[in-house]
């Protein structure tokens, strides 16, 4: 008797045989408040006002030796929303989905048009380890070309070093 594989069944094999298959042990979903509270492959990732998730990043970091961290920020004043993060938002983000509107992404309990949360909606200064994680670390937003260019994540890295400043008095400099 013979019996038919299905392709599926065939490529599974020949990725589980080459060891290609993907291994997760814990950490995904698991609650968080900062991202030492997840797995050195994860990112803590806010979800709302009070709670964060540890979601896996793709791809992961290369922490092989002699590579420092690609997400050191430059040196240089820091960024601060006023003057360069919201500009960047409403470029690549806030026109139909994550602002007024929100028909591009269905998602209404955060915006980044705004910078302070505003009763159950977060607004960009709450979301920025999400903002860094999908904007930068795993490049899937916005999700069309073009993505964020490599001095606008130097933007949103350096702004989160420094902590999320709003605006300054000084023209740029908190």
């Amino acid at each position: 008797m013979r019996v038919a594989l299905k392709p599926w069944v065939l490529v599974s094999a020949v990725l589980g045989g080459a060891g290609c298959l993907v291994a997760e042990t814990g950490g995904t979903a698991s609650p968080c408040a900062v991202n030492t509270d997840c797995p050195s492959t994860h990112r803590c990732v806010t979800v709302s006002a009070e709670a964060g998730v540890c979601e896996l990043i793709y791809p992961p970091p290369d922490t092989s030796a002699g590579n420092s961290d690609a997400g050191t920020p430059d040196a240089g004043p820091a960024p601060t929303w006023c003057d360069d993060i919201q500009p960047l938002m409403a470029k690549n983000c806030v026109s139909s989905c994550h602002g007024e509107v929100t028909t591009g992404s269905g998602k209404t309990d955060f915006r980044l048009d705004r910078y302070e949360t505003v009763g159950a909606v977060a607004g960009a200064k709450d979301k920025a380890d999400r903002i860094k994680f999908r904007g930068v670390d795993q490049r899937s937003m916005p999700p069309a070309p073009p993505y964020f260019s490599a001095a606008e994540q130097s933007l949103v890295l350096r702004w989160i070093a420094a902590g999320t400043p709003e605006c300054s008095d000084d023209g740029g400099t908190p």
